[in-house]
């Protein structure tokens, strides 16, 4: 069981983008106090928060400093300065640990920690250096796709290798260090993505939230929409994966599965050790946000079995398509609009989102949304 941690106390949380925003949302409403730690002036979170510390996430001084302030810490990305963060937030404090960032944050860890419990991933191989990836792409089999081990996301540190010629092009072209860690993963001809969400309360109770269909766009996502509609027997993996993924990390938190479905088989795609976007639609859909889910859950507190009020789906808004949306708000009655407040709106970052429920405003949403 978690340590029960009541309001007023105060959470502190790495990182100020925003996940840190939602979760500081979330939070204040149920009488917590926030703090969040990030390098840039004015975060999202910031503008929520009771605090912002500016400092970079390795700078172990600052780290101290929020750690001296809150009574729980907790983390909005996984690319987080483990060594800072181990070395300036005492054990009891951080209640996710770090050993879940040491998974989650490396790909080949994450993938051989999976493997290890016997859940379905794509097969996969470490690639050490640039000089080893032919004979791993022979062992995979094409296509494939090669990702950085570490710092990726949507997209970035990632190539698609379809078949031989491009594995040569890619080769040939390539630009990043030869000694990069990089591991190659099968590309598979799935059906659909799909994700699911997963914590355990104050009790140890599991609790997991509906499952979403995602579409993506250019490796970002698009479009999440909930409940999916799955047969018994996918249903029955999801909830095995998701219950045997909780167990393993005593899990605290919530954690992101992202999952491919082939026929009537469910991979593992990545994990997420932080709330994800996909999940957005939970705030206006469910009855606990994942947001409120995770900071129930790290403070020790109880979650109810999870309910859907309607259906739902969330469109982000990606770099200037956030304008549009600030204009066409006052003709859409159904949307439920959030802008994240960033300063800088550059081509492809998520600057917002919309949520709609139930089936008109779903589909109005969608018809807008292929509009852009």
């Amino acid at each position: 069981m978690t340590k029960r941690i009541l309001p007023p106390a105060t959470i502190g949380i790495v990182g100020g983008g925003q996940l840190g925003q939602m979760l500081a949302l979330a939070a204040k409403p149920m009488g917590y106090q926030v703090i969040v730690l990030d390098p840039q002036v004015d975060a999202p979170a910031a503008l929520v928060a009771d605090q912002q510390i500016v400092a970079s996430y390795d700078d172990v001084s600052a780290l101290r400093n929020l750690a001296n302030q809150a009574d729980v810490v907790t983390y909005e990305f996984e690319n987080v300065d483990q060594t800072a963060l181990q070395a300036a937030v005492p054990a009891e404090k951080l209640p996710q640990g770090v050993a879940l960032l040491n998974i989650t944050a490396n790909r080949l860890r994450e993938k051989q920690f999976l493997a290890a419990l016997g859940l379905p991933v794509a097969p996969f191989a470490a690639v050490d250096n640039l000089v080893t990836l032919d004979a791993r792409c022979h062992e995979v089999s094409l296509p494939a796709i090669l990702k950085t081990a570490t710092g990726g996301y949507d997209g970035h540190g990632q190539w698609d290798i379809p078949n031989t010629d491009a594995l040569a092009n890619l080769l040939a072209h390539w630009q990043q260090p030869t000694d990069i860690a990089l591991v190659l993963e099968k590309k598979l001809a799935f059906d659909r993505e799909l994700s699911v969400m997963v914590t355990r309360d104050g009790r140890g109770e599991i609790r997991t939230w509906p499952v979403t269909v995602n579409e993506h766009q250019h490796h970002i996502l698009r479009v999440s929409a909930a409940p999916a509609t799955l047969s018994p027997q996918i249903a029955k993996q999801i909830e095995n994966i998701a219950t045997t993924i909780a167990n393993a990390l005593q899990l605290v938190g919530i954690l992101g599965i992202e999952l491919f479905v082939v026929g009537e088989r469910v991979y593992i795609n990545e994990l997420a050790p932080r709330p994800h976007n996909s999940a957005h639609l939970t705030i206006e859909a469910t009855n606990v946000s994942q947001f409120e889910g995770h900071i129930r859950s790290i403070t020790g507190l109880p979650i109810p079995v999870i309910t859907q009020y309607a259906p739902a789906i969330m469109l982000n808004l990606l770099g200037d398509q956030i304008i549009q949306a600030r204009q066409d708000i006052a003709t859409h009655e159904g949307w439920h609009f959030h802008d994240y407040g960033k300063r800088d709106v550059k081509p492809g970052r998520k600057m917002g989102h919309i949520t709609a429920t139930g089936m008109a405003a779903m589909k109005d949403l969608r018809e807008w949304g292929t509009r852009l």
